[in-house]
């Protein structure tokens, strides 16, 4: 199986490339400075995803995992906080950028009809609002609509579509008081991308499969 994997360089990403590698799988991950042998792509810059193209060919892609992500509102305060430039910059990795990384690989995947997962986060849920953190909330809601809307579009194509709450994870982005390891999350995660199919393209769920209201 050839894998996917964008912002593989630390954390879930990391993980996921390890495990994946582990088990026989070809991966290709990528990372904004391209080092340790990731293929250099920031998903912010346009011009970037033909690094991408190039390095994938025209091979079949089985799996594409969009991990990449950014969460840099955690401390902004409500009455002066949130500047415009932070909203441009957290849509443009989480939002655009996964769009622009599907839509790069899609010849791949509709070659293999492969399967897409994208990384959201329970702070994507409109039932689950206790406020804070507006901006990575709002691009979290956006990529999770975006993953439903392509499982329709991609189902004539047999391509599945998946939207997964990775836990809350001790990482750089989730601190060191969350509630379950990267491997711990990478494992279920890697069981609900095994079971992702047509029958459940446009599944929101957690890492240990449960569904995740929206």
């Amino acid at each position: 199986m050839r894998v996917v994997i964008t912002g593989a360089n630390r954390g879930i990403g990391k993980v996921l490339h390890d495990r994946y590698q582990s088990r026989g799988d070809e991966v290709i991950g990528t990372a904004r400075g391209g080092k340790d042998g990731m293929v250099a792509l920031d998903v912010t810059q346009p011009e970037s995803f033909a690094t991408m193209h190039e390095a994938v060919g025209d091979n079949p892609v089985d799996l594409l995992i969009c991990n990449a992500g950014v969460y840099a509102d955690k401390y902004e305060p409500l009455t002066d906080g949130y500047p415009a430039d932070m909203w441009a910059n957290t849509f443009a990795t989480n939002v655009t950028g996964v769009f622009q990384t599907i839509q790069t690989l899609l010849p791949n995947l509709l070659a293999a009809k492969g399967k897409i997962a994208i990384i959201s986060s329970t702070m994507a849920s409109q039932e689950r609002a206790p406020g804070g953190s507006y901006i990575y909330r709002a691009s979290k809601a956006a990529v999770l609509n975006l993953g439903r809307n392509l499982a329709v579009d991609l189902t004539s194509h047999e391509v599945a579509v998946g939207i997964y709450h990775p836990g809350w994870v001790i990482t750089d982005m989730g601190g060191e008081d969350a509630d379950i390891t990267v491997d711990e999350a990478c494992a279920g995660l890697v069981q609900r991308f095994d079971a992702l199919s047509m029958q459940t393209t446009g599944c929101f769920e957690t890492w240990d499969g449960h569904p995740h209201p929206y």
